[in-house]
Formats: C-alpha cells, structure tokens, sequence
C-alpha cells in the first residue's frame, strides 16, 4: 500500500526500553490499560507478538500491538497519543503494520473495537474492515459491546 508517512514519522518495531512511553499512552487511551508487563510479555515472550510504535521527533506517538497466528493477523491494542491524534499517525501505524503482517503470511486482519468508539470504526471501514460480530459485554469497565471488524482479504489493502 502506498500510504505516505505523516511529516517526521517512523514506524518500527517496539523496544523494552519504549514500554513507559506505550503505557502512558495505554493509560491516556483506555479506561482498561494494560500493565507494563502485558507489553514485556508481548515483546519478549510471546511469539506471535508483533509490537509496533510510531515516533514523531524522538517520541512514541502511537502503538500498536498484533498478532500473527497461521495467517491471521489480530489487532491487539492500538492507541495513539492525544497531543498526535488526528495527524494521520495511528492510520499510518495501522497501515504499515497490517502491511508487514500480509509480507510474513497474513491473509486477513481482525480487531475488537468499542461500539461506542465511532472514530476509530471509521477509520477501520476506510481500509476495508466490516463488522463481522458483537461480543456482549466485552469491556468489564462499562459493559460495552465490542463489535468484531474483519478485513477478510489484506490483498486489498492495495487498493485503498
């Protein structure tokens, strides 16, 4: 996919040393963030981890973590932080990474995202994602549903 970087970002891969920044960010994005050591864990023990970020002069804008299992890529969490949000940098994030996961084998993509959350589903349809399930009660903290959005074939993330 040709999507160009927003002005000054880099996207690669998520060090141990950048999990304060990740988490700050978790904790500014959602009311259920993951403790640092969900993202140790991911980083350093999971192998179907693939643990992204994207930096803008030096500093952690956004993350993302997602799993490649067989051919099946699963967004696991992505956020971005505030002060970068509408810069076109989670999108970029997203972008890349799915682009990466279809090089290592992925054929389709999922994600859980919040009904509630209209802006990132937005988002999510812009590249192909269609809400495929609900999932009752999904987020513990309000007992919101959470929609399952599939992008059955990331070929076709070529021509978004």
């Amino acid at each position: 996919m040709n999507f160009p970087a927003p002005s000054g970002v880099v996207v690669r891969r998520m060090l141990l040393e950048d999990i304060p920044a990740v988490h700050a960010i978790d904790v500014l994005s959602f009311s259920m963030p993951w403790p640092e050591r969900s993202y140790q864990f991911e980083i350093g023990e999971n192998p179907v981890a693939r643990a992204w970020v994207a930096e803008k002069g030096g500093r952690i804008a956004a993350m993302l973590v997602l799993w490649l299992i067989v051919d099946e890529a699963h967004v696991a969490t992505i956020a971005t932080d505030p002060a970068y949000r509408r810069q076109g940098i989670g999108e970029y994030l997203l972008i890349t990474t799915l682009t990466a996961a279809r090089a290592e084998g992925a054929r389709r993509a999922f994600l859980e995202v919040r009904e509630g959350n209209h802006a990132a589903q937005a988002m999510y349809r812009k590249y192909g994602f269609e809400v495929t399930g609900r999932r009752p009660k999904y987020y513990k903290d309000n007992n919101e549903d959470a929609l399952l959005m599939t992008l059955e074939k990331l070929k076709a993330l070529e021509a978004a």
